[in-house]
């Protein structure tokens, strides 16, 4: 079943770093197309450990609910404590990511150009990771390097979410800045 997100679609999880497998119902006989690497999705319904998912573009799916990273209520205040792994300025995050997708763009047009193959292809851009999402003065960034997302409003830069170990959580089982794994699933 596919549901249409509503205006503002806010992500309750990340897929894993690696992607997950997916299916069409809570059935293991019934495999459908897998979920990429880090997508955010949103959590509408439980049945034991399988996850019913919603994706922004309307897309559903059933996954193995455990293996979802839970991603924070809200971005962290940019105003708030300077980030302690030093990475409060956004630009030098931004010049790696520029200079990633030209990379990126120099591959896909030698490919296209026949200059390369496939194979090449492949070998230029494996491993090149690229995320930003720019929504007025917001702003969250992939930062590779530490394989973390980062919040910020052009000023300051502060951890939103993160597939490393979180050392300290509340009551509610959420980090304030860091993902959480469903309890269980820490590492």
């Amino acid at each position: 079943m596919t549901r249409t997100p509503g205006p503002g679609f806010r992500p309750t999880h990340v897929v894993p770093p690696h992607g997950m497998p997916a299916w069409e119902a809570p059935d293991p006989a019934r495999p459908t197309v897998p979920l990429d690497p880090l997508l955010p999705v949103q959590l509408v319904e439980r049945r034991g450990d399988w996850g019913h998912v919603l994706c922004a573009n309307g897309w559903a799916a059933w996954v193995d609910g455990r293996l979802l990273l839970a991603v924070p209520e809200d971005p962290p205040a940019p105003d708030g404590p300077a980030d302690p792994e030093g990475t409060a300025d956004p630009r030098p995050l931004l010049a790696r990511a520029e200079q990633a997708l030209a990379d990126y763009r120099s591959a896909v047009e030698e490919l296209a150009a026949g200059g390369v193959d496939g194979e090449d292809f492949h070998d230029r851009t494996e491993g090149l990771r690229i995320g930003i999402v720019v929504d007025g003065e917001s702003m969250w960034i992939y930062d590779a390097g530490q394989e973390r997302w980062l919040y910020g409003d052009g000023r300051r830069l502060g951890t939103y979410a993160t597939d490393r170990p979180v050392a300290a959580v509340d009551e509610s089982g959420r980090a304030p800045t860091r993902l959480v794994a469903p309890e269980g699933e820490r590492r």
